[in-house]
Formats: structure tokens, C-alpha cells, sequence
């Protein structure tokens, strides 16, 4: 599961030769969510806070998450996406 992004103890992957729809998972301490990347729609929980960062983070970078699903798809090395300031 190959990292893409940390912020805030909150860690980013993306898996390759994952199921559509285009997603990414979250974990947060024993937290873990799915997160479609067009939609934004969640699944699993997570508190608040982190919940709102990872999704304002996904906002921010809903281009290169989209790059980094076909690359996955590919099944070549996925690019870094910048934390949250």
C-alpha cells in the first residue's frame, strides 16, 4: 500500500490494482475511511477533525489523486501529494 501523503498523524495511501470507483484510504490512529475522489462520499468513521482535513486535503489535490489512481492502474510508482500546511 503505497503511502502518497502525512498530515497531521493522518497517513494517505492508494492501493494498486484497486476496485473502482477512483478512491483513496485514510488511517488515523485505529481510524480508517474510504474516500471516492470525485464524489467525496466516505465510508467508514474517523474523528471530526482529522475527517475535515482529509477531505479538505482531498479537495485541494482532487487533480493529482485522479493522476495518481491511473497511474496505479498502470501499475507504476505513484507520485507524493503535498500535506496540508
Amino acid at each position: 500500500m503505497p503511502i502518497i501523503s502525512r498530515f497531521y498523524g493522518i497517513v494517505i495511501t492508494m492501493y494498486y490494482n484497486d476496485h473502482a470507483p477512483p478512491h483513496f484510504h485514510a488511517r488515523y490512529g485505529e481510524y480508517t475511511i474510504v474516500v471516492e475522489i470525485e464524489s467525496g462520499l466516505v465510508r467508514g468513521e474517523m474523528p471530526r477533525r482529522a475527517l475535515r482535513l482529509v477531505l479538505e486535503w482531498a479537495d485541494r489535490h482532487q487533480h493529482e489523486l485522479m493522476e495518481n489512481w491511473a497511474r496505479a492502474r498502470r501499475r507504476v510508482p505513484l507520485e507524493v501529494v503535498p500535506p496540508l500546511p
